[in-house]
């Protein structure tokens, strides 16, 4: 079974990841970014990061059957997240954080775009 779309998948989960762990860890860290900071949104953040680089990018990585829900469940959280920031934060949230959380968003459609074009691969193959 070929699965070079889902290893870059991973790959690109554990890329995504990464920056959150890095992004999120340097607010809790006590690194002042310059503007406001939602208190809640870094650790959000880093754990996000933490589960996608120790979970869900190995998840990917090994084909596991899970993997296609864990990666739609991080889609889901993501755009659940940016509706609140959206919403309920739209006139205190920085511009920074739309930008990550949109960044987020694409990564994961394509992550999961790469996944769904991998399954096809497969069943026809």
């Amino acid at each position: 079974m070929n699965t070079t779309l889902n290893k870059i998948a991973s790959i690109l989960a554990f890329i995504i990841g990464g920056m959150a762990i890095f992004a999120g860890g340097k607010v809790l860290l006590g690194n002042d970014p310059g503007y406001y900071v939602i208190n809640w949104l870094p650790v959000y953040n880093y754990t996000v990061g933490i589960l996608t680089v120790f979970i869900t990018a190995i998840l990917i990585w090994i084909n596991s059957r899970l993997a296609k829900t864990v990666a739609i469940g991080t889609f889901s959280l993501h755009a659940f997240v940016m509706l609140i920031l959206q919403t309920a934060y739209q006139n205190v949230v920085a511009p920074d954080s739309i930008r990550a959380m949109t960044v987020r968003l694409i990564v994961w459609a394509i992550i999961l775009t790469l996944m769904f074009f991998q399954q096809r691969k497969n069943k026809t193959a």
